[in-house]
This record gives structure tokens, sequence and C-alpha cells, in this order.
């Protein structure tokens, strides 16, 4: 089990009344940052995917050593006009306004085993998002895996009917 002490908790961030947790603690030491990384191998390998996709802005730190890893492709969801192909877009709420997310429309191949990883789960609307882009394409199987799950913002009911790992759990 992660030690999440080793996670800064940052009140009334980016506005107030949000608690923001703060990983780069995490990145700063090496040792937790590869304990952290092993584990989420650990449970990316144990779901076998064919792709791993990641979300904005730190998904992308452990996920494409993840698909590296797993010697699989790595596609990035990222905010909207930040893709230079053609792409499929999803808008969504997040606890302080809007966004609006986007993938490659050729990003995924039929019947691949899609591993959606982001670094918490908060109230669901960026995975539930990510959910719906990956309804454009004709995957096998879509998973979930976060570093961080919030239990109290109730994030999962969002992404129901998907598999969903999280390492840490508050």
């Amino acid at each position: 089990m992660f030690d999440i002490s080793k996670i800064r908790t940052v009140d009334d961030f980016p506005k107030m009344g949000i608690k923001f947790y703060d990983i780069t603690t995490v990145l700063n030491d090496a040792e937790s940052f590869q304990e952290l990384f092993q584990m989420l191998l650990e449970k990316a390998r144990v779901l076998q995917p064919d792709v791993i996709v990641a979300l904005e802005a730190r998904g992308f730190i452990f996920a494409p050593a993840l698909a590296l890893a797993l010697n699989i492709p790595f596609v990035p969801i990222r905010k909207k006009r930040k893709l230079p192909y053609k792409t499929y877009s999803e808008q969504y709420d997040l606890e302080y306004g809007t966004e609006t997310i986007e993938i490659h429309q050729d990003a995924i191949h039929p019947n691949q085993r899609v591993l959606i990883f982001d670094d918490i789960l908060a109230t669901g609307g960026t995975a539930a998002a990510a959910a719906k882009l990956m309804r454009h394409f004709s995957t096998k199987n879509v998973n979930f895996l976060f570093l961080m799950e919030l239990d109290f913002l109730k994030g999962r009911e969002q992404i129901k009917g998907f598999e969903a790992e999280s390492l840490i759990v508050v």
C-alpha cells in the first residue's frame, strides 16, 4: 500500500473549496515515484491492454512510461484544439467549470483492448467524457486505471459498466 502522506494536499486550489492533491511531491522523490509506477504497471499488466489512452495533463506523466513498459501504443486525449489532426470531441463538467477533450479519429484500431489512465477520479466528469469518446471506436473493451480516487465524490458512478482500478482511495 502506498503511503498517501507522500502526496501533498493544497486547500483552495484552483479555487476556494477545492482540495488539490499534488503529486509533484512523489515525482520529486525517485523511490516513491518508482514504487508508484511499479504498482500501476502491475495493475495495467493484469488488464492486458492493447493500447493505453491518457488524459491531459497529469495522466501524461505515467501513461507513456506504462505503454513503453508494456510495449504497446500510447494515445493522448487532449484539451480542445491541441491535437493537429481530425478529432472526436466531448464536453464535460468539472468541479469548477466545463472543458472539452479530444482524441484523434484514427487513434484506436478495431477490437483493441483500451486502458484509460488518469491521475485522479474525482467527480467522474473527465472519465465519463473519455468513455464517451471511446464510443467512436470499435473497441474490444475499455477499462480505467487511476492513481487516486476521491471516493466521497462518487465519480465511479459516472463510469458504471466499466472496470476501474484505483491505487489510492481517499
